[in-house]
């Protein structure tokens, strides 16, 4: 344990006794070891990424084909609730890393099978909270602009130029960010812990959230850090995801070791 990750304190919140105090320097860290492993994957991290980026284009494709394009900026918001579903294989990665072992990309697409319940449960979840998320968005869509329909000119022109644009701008904002909080607290450690240990989804999810609770200011560095890399990522028309995501996922595996103690 270093000398900047020290025990929690004595707690009525439950696992606390799981959990290490950490410093707000603590997300850079855990960023630099990510981007160690990314370095010493041998590649493996760089071709996992891409499959969900290959995925990302073709998903676009498809809803501008299906004239769905307003779904196209509401999706791509969501993808941050989704996102830790995706890096089960980068803590793989990381883990073979840590324990000497050469990194396998059957073994990172297979992580899931080391817990399949619980890991499949949450990441069931995540993809019912994208959903809702989408049918919000095409709601308080429709409820502002009822006359504009979904010709993709016409709504970023209703949003940006109207009254209306801003109710929906600053509703939809407000939700979506209270609906990403609850998504980091659940997945901030669940992910990685469920995959380290043979646990439920519901103990996974209680430590993680007490995790977060017991570590706010350095939780919110580490999660303005994945917003940043995620948002760049994206921004890049999905390229910098080949990046961007494997960087983070592996920081999260170093993050959870970083907080959660071991047994």
């Amino acid at each position: 344990m270093s000398e900047n990750e020290t025990k929690a304190p004595a707690s009525l919140l439950p696992f606390a006794e799981r959990v290490r105090l950490v410093h707000t320097d603590a997300p850079f860290r855990w960023l630099a070891a990510g981007w160690s492993d990314f370095r010493h994957g041998r590649g493996i991290s760089a071709a996992y990424s891409l499959v969900f980026v290959v995925g990302g284009f073709v998903l676009t494709a498809g809803l501008v084909m299906a004239d769905l394009d307003y779904l196209i900026a509401p999706l791509t918001t969501g993808f941050m609730l989704v996102g830790p579903a995706l890096t089960v294989g980068f803590y793989a990665i990381s883990r073979d890393l840590e324990a000497g072992r050469e990194p396998s990309l059957s073994r990172a697409f297979s992580a899931w099978l080391d817990n399949p319940g619980p890991l499949f449960a949450m990441g069931l979840a995540l993809v019912v909270f994208l959903v809702v998320w989408l049918r919000f968005a095409a709601l308080v869509f429709a409820l502002s602009f009822p006359d504009v329909g979904f010709d993709w000119e016409r709504a970023v022109t209703a949003t940006l130029f109207t009254a209306n644009g801003l109710t929906f701008l600053l509703l939809g904002t407000a939700v979506g960010g209270v609906m990403a909080t609850f998504a980091f607290v659940a997945g901030a450690f669940s992910l990685p812990l469920m995959l380290d240990r043979r646990i439920g989804l519901l103990e996974a999810l209680v430590t993680s959230a007490t995790a977060v609770v017991l570590n706010p200011r350095a939780m919110a560095v580490w999660a303005g850090l994945i917003l940043l890399f995620t948002a760049a990522g994206l921004a890049s028309w999905y390229l910098g995801l080949c990046v961007t995501l494997p960087l983070i996922g592996h920081a999260t595996w170093h993050a959870y070791r970083g907080v959660i103690r071991p047994l």
